[in-house]
């Protein structure tokens, strides 16, 4: 391969790494704007917070399954087994959700206030 050819490639993969950075730069401003306009604060309380609902909807969900386990070898009813799976889907949506929190915290698409709040 030629100097030529290689010089080529390089300014290819740096075009495209340019725009790959500009693009983010747009979805993290995208993301920044549109999240705050329905959620302008976000606190290590309110977090915390956030994260307390998660563990009791994850506690709720065990106690379910726990119960039914404990029946003393008998089969849940449909009843037990419904109750069971609404406890699994709220924790997982509130999980989800959490991660979705995390994920944007990391990418930098929230303000975080510092301080003990």
């Amino acid at each position: 391969m030629s100097d030529d050819a290689h010089s080529d490639d390089y300014k290819t993969l740096m075009g495209q790494k340019r725009f790959l950075s500009e693009i983010e730069q747009g979805i993290r401003l995208a993301n920044r704007e549109v999240i705050h306009a329905r959620i302008p604060e976000i606190t290590k309380k309110t977090v915390l917070s956030f994260s307390v609902a998660v563990a009791s909807l994850r506690a709720r969900y065990l106690e379910d399954a726990f119960r039914i386990g404990s029946e003393h070898g008998n089969p849940p009813d449909q009843a037990e087994i419904t109750a069971l799976r609404t406890s699994r889907e709220m924790y997982e949506e509130a999980k989800n959700a959490f991660e979705a929190l995390r994920y944007a915290i990391e990418r930098g698409y929230v303000d975080i206030t510092a301080g003990d709040d």
